[in-house]
């Protein structure tokens, strides 16, 4: 017909991966997949739903309950700093955020349990461990490490912030994750953070 250009290029074909129900095969109870299903559904994406039995994938939770807490506000922290429009209060955002940080960084320098030898000569003072459980990623790590790396991003970006040198099991932490796949090849790239921050990290003079 004319006034119709052929199509040049064909629908991405899209895979949405769900947890997998007790069966292995039907959907699982996830509310996660399940509003992300509703959302490609309602938009009129085309897509095709493949089930994943989580059992047979290794067990990630961590073994301390502590590991998920730690860091629980300190995204939050984050938040109110960058969304912050007054100069003259940034020093009390700041404050609050450090106070995060180092709550996490003595977490990730106290020993853990699994640490101590109690056979052991040697008094051990400092973790040495990779990861905030131990030295293997669990969820723990997943739903930290990406904030942790918008933080470090954005806020030198937008407040000329800086994680302190001083939380050295901070950077510990940090030097490990960047050292892994699974964190950086999943990382946006550092321009796509700004642009995410770039209309609320703006600050009246």
């Amino acid at each position: 017909m004319a006034g119709l250009r052929p199509r040049t290029q064909a629908d991405p074909e899209i895979e949405l991966f769900v947890k997998a129900g007790s069966d292995g095969e039907s959907i699982g109870n996830c509310p996660f997949c399940q509003r992300l299903f509703m959302v490609l559904w309602l938009k009129g994406v085309k897509f095709n739903v493949t089930t994943v039995d989580m059992t047979r994938y290794p067990h990630l939770s961590p073994k301390y309950k502590e590991s998920f807490d730690v860091g629980s506000n300190l995204f939050a922290k984050f938040s109110a700093y960058i969304k912050n429009t007054q100069k003259e209060a940034n020093k009390n955002f700041e404050k609050s955020l450090l106070k995060e940080f180092k709550r996490l960084d003595d977490y990730l320098n106290t020993p853990l349990l699994d640490e101590i030898d109690p056979d052991s000569a040697e008094e051990l003072t400092v973790s040495r461990r990779l990861f905030l459980d131990g030295d293997r990623l669990t969820l723990a790590d997943c739903n930290l490490l990406p904030k942790l790396n918008i933080i470090k991003v954005a806020a030198k970006k937008y407040r000329d912030f800086d994680i302190p040198a001083e939380f050295s099991g901070v950077w510990r932490y940090l030097h490990n994750a960047y050292a892994r796949e699974e964190f950086t090849h999943t990382c946006p790239e550092a321009k796509e953070i700004e642009n995410t921050y770039a209309s609320v990290g703006k600050q009246k003079s």
